[in-house]
């Protein structure tokens, strides 16, 4: 902003505006002045965030703990000498990692796609002469020439307005267009109020103007809300903070055990190196290598399934993370709503009527039994009549495409009109208009002037704001052309009733007409009062359903709007944002600062809308919730959205209205604009933890059994049930099959039924240890009980006895994977007898556990022998244990929970 100019255009005058900046506004700058301003103030562009380069990509998949873990152990086994181990721990880490790579860039490509914009250009007033420009080339002091369909390409005070109006809800949340003035306001006033200033990055809806330059690029506020977005920082992913403490405890965990177990083995009097290695196997043992990868997986299933559902997500773990989401911050104005007015209901000295959408009969009636719609009907037609809007097409999603242009609330008014039989030309027909009085910012209202097919005078259609036309108002319709005296008494009970309309959320226009001899004379005078039209940007369709299940869920929903505080009240009823019991409203300007008072913390935690909010009000919001340990979603299509939107745990913009800001600072896009699809993500979310949790849960069972199973032999001196090849073997491969399969389950159904998880919960909880402990204990007793009986009552030699062991817990485990159905579903019909990768599992690894004992090269490599007939018999009926008491289990639970 130049030295001279105030920080408060829009309190100065356009004249004083005007001569600060040095500008003449009937030629603008000259050429070589506006090189030079373009010299000192840069060029008016915003500051963009790089994308990510592919190489970075690549390296973050390295970027958690487990995967450290991994890559430590590979290394030690390369630098013992153990080959195979060490080339089978790299192939895990290079799967989970392409896997990984793959699935982000995929989803990069998708929002490129989504963030392609051609470059606006802009028409500025230079050397006395209109001239387009390219927009990075406005500078402080351009003469804007501002037409209908322009996007605004800098900050400028408007010092011509003719009926010019610009929607500014990208910027401010305020879903209906500004009428613009070149009057001077006052110096505090917020964004939303300043109606002389135009700003970057908004559109013009109707009208025409010029406006003088103030400021471009960063200095806009466009860009002051861009550098406050870039001073925050994305939030780590719940999972990955999850995933890394369970990998760094399984890391202390591992040392201490190999430690303990290979100074009990040499005290036992065994071999150093076959302790040393044993050792070594069971630190790799106590690690699920198969997490990482069952990890990625399942999120890459989830990214999968969620581009079906039209939201497309650019990272992994943001799929989970929804599904952590405790509280959603929602914006209205094309999120909850459609950003589209939509009559609702006309009130009139004679009777009100309602009117609904979808065209046809029966789509206007009487409020009142036995009403009348003969002047509600009249109050419609005075608005098709006093109106500049062309609409050409019935159906309101089809209004851009069909080319309907003009002001939202005109276009509605042209709507109702065609769905009680009064199209606008049709009118025109009866009613020729001769004579129109633009809209005037100042005085808040238009009128025509019509031919009368009933009398040789005029008839005079006026709309505008209520008190404004109730003043100019002296009589009150009756019907038809009857009327009587407007006292001051009912111009004032009129004003209250439209008080209470407003209050509801209703945005009101009053309508007027009057009888004279000829065009000339003045159109805002002795009126007669007809009624309210009364219209609203209505709810989406699903949205209230989805806010429900939601609550059902135990997730809170709050709205966060630049707009009026009544009309966002009023939608937060309407949707059951606002339930019976909540703290209903609050003001942005409460949101300034966070406050140090506990209670007053507590208060505005429990509010659920908040109206007239700024961006740095937002992401004080979000910052207030994230203190208190929760979980936040951040849903937005603006601008002003952008701070708060990557502050927050996940940011969700919308695809379709969405500003190419928004789309950026946000971890995954609606195509579709529909709410409902963030309950799917929220309820896929929760299956893909629950999954992971599963597969977890799987692989500490079976890997602590080898822990216990090895520690017990080593301590008793007894043959080890499994050699360190044989301990990789299982948990390379063996492991993680089954794992997959758990971790892309469908999941019970019933996951929305349940409050969300506490934000620092982990993987793996008390509970999920104690199952651990209790079926790694039952799964060990098998394999060791395998060994004792195939050595001393088969009297089989070591090397079958140890291979039967050892294929005692590879089919046990895959036979336990029945026990991590839900305890709610029965034997056969549940999520994992109907996951149909379980089965594959099965049939997979059952084929690896027989290779390695039948395939010569295999067999060699893991020191099998291939047992005998009563071998097959003890490995099926030890493998059978663990599943028969887990199904018993099972059972008495879901009895006890009924």
């Amino acid at each position: 902003m130049p030295e001279n100019l105030s920080s408060h255009p829009h309190a100065d005058s356009s004249e004083d505006v005007l001569d600060k900046l040095g500008v003449d506004p009937s030629r603008g700058l000259s050429s070589e002045e506006a090189s030079d301003r373009l010299r000192e103030w840069g060029p008016n562009e915003l500051q963009e965030e790089k994308p990510i380069p592919l190489w970075l990509l690549l390296l973050n998949q390295f970027k958690t703990m487990v995967v450290y873990i991994l890559g430590a152990a590979m290394i030690l086994a390369f630098a013992t000498g153990r080959f195979p181990e060490g080339w089978a721990l790299l192939a895990v880490i290079g799967i989970n990692t392409l896997i990984g790579f793959v699935s982000e860039w995929r989803a990069r490509k998708s929002m490129a796609a989504l963030r392609a914009m051609g470059k606006p250009h802009a028409r500025v007033l230079r050397d006395g002469e209109e001239q387009e420009v390219e927009i990075e080339t406005v500078v402080p002091g351009d003469m804007l020439v501002i037409q209908p369909e322009d996007i605004v390409a800098a900050d400028a005070r408007v010092v011509e307005s003719e009926r010019l109006r610009i929607s500014e809800a990208a910027l401010t949340g305020e879903s209906v267009a500004v009428d613009k003035t070149t009057e001077a306001r006052k110096e505090d006033l917020p964004l939303a109020e300043r109606d002389n200033m135009v700003f970057k990055g908004t559109t013009v809806e109707e009208g025409a103007g010029k406006a003088v330059v103030t400021a471009t690029g960063t200095r806009t506020e466009l860009g002051n809300i861009g550098e406050l977005a870039s001073g925050e920082e994305s939030t780590e992913a719940p999972l990955q903070k999850r995933l890394d403490r369970l990998a760094a405890r399984l890391a202390y965990l591992a040392l201490a055990l190999a430690g303990i177990i290979g100074v009990v083995g040499l005290l036992a009097g065994r071999d150093l190196v076959t302790m040393v290695e044993t050792a070594l196997a069971l630190g790799v043992a106590m690690i699920p290598e198969g997490l990482p990868i069952v990890a990625t997986i399942a999120l890459a299933r989830g990214m999968w399934l969620l581009a079906k559902r039209n939201a497309i997500v650019n990272r992994l773990t943001a799929v989970q993370t929804l599904g952590a989401t405790q509280v959603i911050c929602t914006d209205k104005t094309g999120t909850l709503t459609y950003n589209r007015m939509v009559m609702r209901r006309v009130i009139t000295p004679s009777g009100n009527a309602a009117l609904t959408e979808g065209g046809g009969e029966n789509t206007f009636e009487p409020e009142e039994e036995g009403g009348s719609v003969e002047l509600a009907e009249h109050a419609i037609r005075l608005g098709v009549l006093c109106n500049n809007a062309v609409l050409e097409n019935d159906d309101p999603e089809e209004d851009e495409a069909s080319g309907s242009r003009g002001d939202p609330t005109e276009i509605a008014l042209l709507r109702a009109g065609s769905e009680i039989g009064a199209d606008r030309s049709a009118l025109l027909d009866d009613w020729p208009e001769v004579h129109e009085v633009d809209f005037d910012p100042d005085v808040m209202m238009m009128a025509t002037f019509h031919e009368s097919p009933e009398t040789d005078d005029l008839i005079v259609a006026v709309k505008g704001a209520p008190n404004r036309v109730l003043d100019a108002c002296t009589r009150v319709a009756k019907g038809g052309r009857d009327f009587e005296d407007l006292s001051e008494e009912d111009r004032d009970d009129w004003k209250e009733k439209g008080e209470a309309l407003a209050a509801e959320g209703l945005r009101l226009l009053a309508v007027a007409d009057k009888e004279v001899s000829h065009k000339e004379t003045e159109p805002y005078e002795d009126l007669r009062f007809v009624g309210f039209l009364a219209l609203d940007d209505p709810p989406r369709e699903d949205v209230r359903e989805s806010i429900e299940a939601c609550h059902g869920a135990g997730i809170d929903v709050i709205m966060v709007t630049g707009d009026q505080r009544d009309t966002a009240r009023a939608i937060g009823k309407e949707t059951a944002v606002i339930t019976d019991g909540d703290e209903e409203s609050r003001e942005g300007r409460e949101l300034q600062e966070i406050p140090d008072d506990e209670r007053k913390r507590e208060s505005l935690e429990k509010a659920r809308v908040f109206a007239r909010v700024s961006p740095e009000q937002k992401l004080n919001l979000v910052k207030l919730l994230q203190a208190e340990g929760r979980v936040v979603a951040m849903t937005g299509d603006g601008v002003n959205d952008t701070p708060a939107l990557k502050r927050a745990d996940i940011g969700i913009a919308m695809g379709k209205r969405g500003t190419d800001a928004a789309k950026q600072a946000a971890d995954m896009v609606l195509k579709d604009d529909d709410f409902g699809t963030i309950l799917a993500a929220i309820e896929q979310g929760r299956i893909i933890f629950g999954n992971i949790r599963k597969s977890v849960v799987f692989m500490l069972c079976t890997n602590l059994a080898e822990i216990i199973a090895i520690g017990i032999a080593s301590a008793i001196n007894s043959p080890l049930p499994l050699l360190p090849l044989q301990i990789l073997f299982l948990n390379v491969l063996t492991d993680v099959f089954p794992a997959l399969a758990l971790g892309v389950g469908r999941g019970s159904g019933n996951v929305l039924e349940d409050p969300p998880r506490p934000s620092d919960e982990g993987i793996v909880t008390k509970t999920e240890w104690k199952v651990v402990g209790f079926w790694g204990g039952v799964l060990s007793l098998c394999v060791l009980a395998a060994l004792f009986l195939a050595l001393e009552a088969l009297g089989l030699p070591e090397n079958t006895a140890v291979t039967v062991s050892f294929l005692t817990l590879g089919f046990a485990k895959l036979l336990f994977v029945l026990n991590l159905r839900e305890p709610r579903s029965g034997i056969f019909k549940n999520d994992i007898f109907a996951n149909r990768w379980i089965w594959a599992a099965w049939a997979l690894c059952a084929s690896l556990l027989l290779a390695a004992v039948y395939l010569p090269f295999l067999s060699g490599v893991l020191r099998t022998e291939a047992p005998p007939a009563a071998g097959w018999l003890l490995i099926g009926g030890l493998s059978l244990v663990p599943v028969v008491i887990g199904q018993v289990w099972l059972i008495l639970r879901s009895r006890k929970d009924t």
